[in-house]
């Protein structure tokens, strides 16, 4: 198992450079192909527009989105030109509310998808529902990357968070190839359940199973003594000075859409160093 495909979705040109250039560097470690998809989201709403102005105001909405989405990828295929890796790049316009079908469709044929931090300075609704759409609807492992990262070296210390969750065994499944590579994982177990399957040894059975692969693991458990376990989680990051967070996504549905959980939008508004999530 590998990663053979990425693919970095663009919505902006803030964090651009920062984010392709990012993902040339994991594409080149991993002898993989990186696909760019640049998009142009219109974000138009027809109620309360009079008789007549949504065919107007719909051509030139897309018209914008278009030379956005052109541009966008106009300056990904600037940076990729010289980039020594496999490479291949898309624009298209969509809607906001198509937005999660074209995401979706991109990153269900990835084995990971590349984000810039959803939250930030000149980030917005469309940086968050493209994530959420990667995760959701594409049901594919993503890399979240923060601000002014433009290179990824080799994660060679990594904590990985579980809490007996299938997002969480998911996210550690998906991110084998890294874990196998690190010097150091360190499976953080934070208020387990004194009732629960592993209420006598926290985390064994993921250690057991992470080492047949060769990943050398050891298990850390830890009682909540921040205010929220996002915050517990990011102090042990950097209490194990980690260049990697392994976590499960979670979500729940707004009609028949998921959006993120409070959790994991807590913790990618905080996010200092990277975030592999799986959903």
């Amino acid at each position: 198992m590998g990663y053979r495909t990425l693919t970095t979705i663009i919505a902006s040109e803030t964090g651009l450079r920062d984010t392709v250039n990012a993902a040339i560097s994991f594409a080149r470690q991993h002898d993989a192909h990186l696909d760019v998809c640049c998009l142009g989201v219109d974000n138009t709403q027809a109620a309360g527009f009079y008789a007549g102005a949504p065919a107007m105001i719909y051509q030139e909405a897309l018209d914008q989105a278009r030379a956005v989405a052109e541009a966008l990828e106009a300056q990904a295929r600037d940076i990729l030109r010289t980039a020594e890796v496999r490479w291949g790049t898309d624009s298209a316009v969509v809607t906001l509310g198509g937005l999660g079908a074209y995401v979706g469709l991109r990153a269900r044929f990835s084995d990971l998808v590349i984000l810039p931090r959803p939250y930030g300075h000149e980030r917005g609704i469309n940086d968050e529902a493209v994530i959420e759409a990667a995760l959701f609807d594409g049901q594919a492992a993503v890399l979240v990357l923060p601000e002014g990262l433009d290179r990824i070296a080799a994660f060679d210390r990594i904590v990985l968070a579980w809490n007996q969750s299938n997002e969480s065994l998911r996210a550690a499944r998906r991110s084998l190839p890294l874990l196998k590579a690190a010097d150091q994982v360190s499976i953080v177990v934070i208020d387990p359940p004194t009732h629960g399957p592993e209420r006598s040894d926290p985390g064994g059975l993921l250690t057991q199973m992470l080492a047949r692969h060769g990943v050398r693991a050891e298990v850390s458990v830890l009682a909540r003594t921040m205010p929220s376990v996002s915050e517990t989680l990011q102090r042990h990051v950097t209490d194990q000075d980690a260049e990697l967070l392994v976590m499960g996504a979670y979500g729940h549905s707004r009609l028949r859409e998921a959006i993120l959980g409070g959790a994991t939008r807590d913790m990618l508004e905080g996010l200092k160093r990277p975030v592999f999530m799986a959903h």
